[in-house]
């Protein structure tokens, strides 16, 4: 019950309460005991489509599927065991497998948090490639050319990061709380294609905000310490 009334709070800070919000859904499905919820679009701002057309609440979005959001535009959903709270002005394309290659970040920004798997799954961005299994992570991406870069933090779990233009540096590492948030470069003229970065345009509150859709608590969840 400590737990629930705490979700609550992360809510309310989150700001999505309202009559139709994504906030009422979960507390009612708090008190009946019925998360995670069903996989669908519960909540929308602004200009969102998928497939490129007009998206509709509770539409169900799955492999082969493109989601799509405009300026000042936001959209949060539910794929199976998996939550995405995809930011403005960005493209993700959910690969036709998604048991493997799950999805690419064409550009913009996404939180996602992630069920766990006996099998890697694959994101893909412009400068880099992403193997996770059960993790939090959030990816921005600023597009191709050849100074392309995408900011990758890895929230919580384990993953294995490829630069697209320098193989030779990819690694594998696990984190619980963002302990190694990176920028990944497609300019040949940098030393290294991975740079260390900060925690920047995401928060304890939103992952905690997703999990709660699946059913889960982030492994961070009411131990106190830094948040962001």
């Amino acid at each position: 019950m400590q737990l629930r009334r705490r979700l609550l709070k992360v809510l309310a800070a989150a700001g999505v309460f309202g009559p139709a919000g994504i906030a009422g859904l979960v507390s009612q499905a708090l008190a009946m005991d019925k998360v995670p919820l069903a996989p669908g679009l519960y909540k929308m701002r602004g200009d969102v489509s998928v497939n490129g057309k007009p998206a509709r609440p509770g539409q169900q979005i799955g492999p082969g599927d493109t989601v799509v959001t405009g300026r000042d535009s936001e959209a949060i959903y539910v794929i199976g065991h998996d939550a995405f709270l995809q930011r403005d002005d960005s493209t993700l394309i959910f690969g036709a497998d998604a048991a493997t290659s799950f999805f690419r970040v064409v550009t913009g920004k996404v939180l996602s948090v992630f069920g766990k798997s006996q099998d890697k799954r694959t994101l893909m961005a412009t400068t880099v490639t992403i193997g996770i299994r059960g993790t939090g992570c959030y990816i921005e991406d600023e597009g191709s050319g050849t100074a392309a870069r995408t900011y990758f933090c890895l929230c919580y779990g384990s993953v294995d990061l490829t630069p697209s233009s320098a193989p030779h540096e990819s690694e594998s590492y696990s984190t619980s709380h963002h302990e190694h948030p990176l920028y990944i470069y497609n300019d040949m003229k940098m030393p290294k294609m991975m740079v260390p970065a900060g925690v920047v345009n995401h928060s304890d509150d939103e992952l905690t905000l997703l999990e709660s859709l699946v059913g889960r608590w982030p492994p961070f969840f009411g131990r106190g310490g830094a948040t962001y």
